[in-house]
């Protein structure tokens, strides 16, 4: 049995720990606090402060290991950590919050100076009325046209899925390439 490590990271609220919940087969493993910051508290209850982890099995060869990274930058040192051994990694945007977006860009390039892994940009929350298109989010983004850029609902498993999938077929097409 195979098993691949695969980080999602991305800025803070972006959907990081609701995409491993909606797929993982086990209980998500989670590092979480809660938040002391008034402009944070009023986005959410908790933050992840070391990582999220959870698991998927793909097939009996195959095995998912996922590691959810904290969004805050006071936490960043957590990132080359849980960056080490990746397969690849998922950069999650809220497409609703256009003020991230400078912060997915920096994020996406420190992932990219860890390793020269495969990655996908996974544009979250396009269930949101203020969503972003992903064509409109590759522009502001900055992501160039071969990067798979895929709209997405963390909610959803089946969004989910296609997120990991299309990950997966990146790393692959990488190791046959």
């Amino acid at each position: 049995m195979q098993t691949v490590k695969m980080v999602v990271t991305g800025p803070f609220s972006s959907g990081k720990t609701e995409f491993i919940k909606s797929i993982s087969e086990i209980d998500v493993v989670s590092t979480d606090s809660k938040i002391t910051s008034e402009n944070e508290r009023e986005q959410k209850e908790n933050t992840t402060v070391a990582m999220d982890f959870g698991r998927i099995t793909v097939d009996e060869d195959l095995v998912l290991y996922l590691f959810g990274t904290p969004g805050q930058r006071r936490f960043d040192f957590m990132w080359e950590i849980l960056a080490e051994g990746m397969l690849g990694f998922i950069v999650m945007v809220d497409s609703a919050k256009p003020e991230t977006f400078r912060e997915a860009r920096s994020i996406l390039e420190t992932f990219r100076a860890y390793a020269p892994t495969p990655y996908v940009v996974a544009a979250n929350k396009q269930d949101h009325p203020d969503a972003w298109e992903p064509e409109d989010l590759r522009i502001a983004l900055s992501i160039e046209e071969g990067i798979k850029l895929l709209p997405c609902v963390a909610k959803e498993r089946d969004s989910v899925r296609n997120v990991l999938l299309e990950l997966l077929y990146t790393i692959l097409e990488e190791m046959e390439g």
